[in-house]
């Protein structure tokens, strides 16, 4: 007897998220995946503005948290307690998925019953305007394109896990992470500590719609990816270490590189001599070099002028990541153990809306799932 195609539950957290809502539930709405096989959560992470109502329009449930945002994590875990499918989908508010993506999915989990989650990639053609959105919106597309197949992390902007799995491990760090950090970076270990597989699916691809500016970049990976990363890296011990991804050796060498030509660079303001720019200059053509797959991306996607513009903002992202992982590090060891885990998110409601029918009887009042 052939197994069923699993039914999806699609979950997107929003907070403040009334206008890119509006393009990015259409777009899940235009999947070519049957309507009957999928739901569509949103989760209202205490907007404050008409994020609910615009969600409304589109979702067969909108779950509304009030009080302080519980970030990504604890929206994602409450739309997945309100959820009935056996597959749930991740989709960031800020992201406008392709057509076969949803469908995709479900074909992958269908043929395969060891998977146990997968995702995908943004695509190459970023919507933000400025070099800075561009640059960074193509450099996420090329590190996914560079690493299909088994991965050790998961990514929640678009991504799937089974709902069996995901509760096993706990479900997201809620408490570990209260706003947008690496909260699915570390349920893709804790997945794959577990014995669970994770697939990385370069084709399947959304658009991301987030402008970036340098400022917010800059804090993301130092504050929100490259500190707290460090920290899970060492709390799991090197054993754990992955060369997947950013952990690759290529991106570790374009680091060490990097701080080679800030200290070249420093040594030659301090000595007043030339020789050690010469070092930086080497440093900085042997980053190109290594990273030369990703400058023909952008020299195809948006020309050479384009790629000889974004060589600098390539340099400060390995530099931010060198030092947010001495800082990651010297916080590891002069620092008190974090408090432990805990995913549970109290004093939620759970509000229907306008919208598509809902099923009261599954989802009571407090929003976790009911008597079945």
């Amino acid at each position: 007897m052939s197994v069923a195609t699993p039914f999806l539950s699609v979950i997107v957290p929003a907070h403040r998220g009334e206008a890119v809502l509006r393009r990015s539930l259409p777009a899940l709405l235009a999947s070519d995946l049957d309507r009957s096989a999928w739901e569509l959560i949103v989760v209202d992470d205490a907007s404050g503005d008409g994020t609910p109502l615009v969600a409304a329009e589109y979702a067969d449930l909108v779950v509304r948290l009030e009080g302080t945002p519980r970030g990504p994590a604890g929206a994602r875990n409450r739309g997945a307690e309100a959820a009935r499918g056996e597959v749930l989908v991740f989709i960031d508010a800020d992201v406008c998925v392709h057509g076969d993506v949803l469908g995709s999915m479900a074909d992958a989990f269908h043929a395969d019953p060891g998977l146990s989650a997968l995702f995908g990639s943004y695509d190459a053609d970023p919507t933000a305007p400025g070099l800075v959105s561009q640059f960074r919106n193509l450099l996420h597309h090329h590190v996914h394109q560079l690493n299909p197949g088994g991965a050790e992390t998961f990514w929640a902007g678009c991504g799937a896990v089974r709902r069996a799995a995901f509760m096993e491990v706990g479900m997201l760090d809620a408490g570990r992470f209260p706003r947008p950090q690496i909260e699915d970076i570390e349920l893709g270990r804790r997945l794959r500590r577990a014995g669970h597989r994770i697939e990385l699916r370069p084709d399947i691809q959304c658009t991301h719609l987030k402008r970036w500016t340098l400022r917010n970049m800059v804090v993301t990976d130092y504050r929100d990816r490259g500190v707290p990363w460090m920290l899970l890296l060492l709390e799991e011990g090197p054993a754990r270490s992955s060369a997947t991804l950013n952990l690759r050796f290529d991106q570790k060498a374009s680091t060490a590189l990097v701080g080679l030509a800030a200290l070249a660079v420093a040594a030659a303001l301090v000595l007043r001599a030339t020789a050690p720019l010469l070092v930086a200059a080497a440093a900085v053509l042997a980053v190109v070099l290594l990273n030369h797959r990703f400058y023909a991306l952008l020299v195809r996607a948006r020309g050479a002028a384009f790629a000889l513009a974004a060589v600098p903002l390539h340099l400060i992202f390995y530099f931010t990541g060198g030092v947010a992982g001495v800082a990651g590090t010297l916080l590891f060891h002069t620092k008190r153990r974090r408090p432990a885990r805990s995913a549970s998110i109290e004093g939620n409601d759970v509000a229907p809306l306008a919208g598509r029918p809902v099923d009261r009887e599954r989802v009571g009042v407090s929003g976790v799932r009911g008597p079945e």
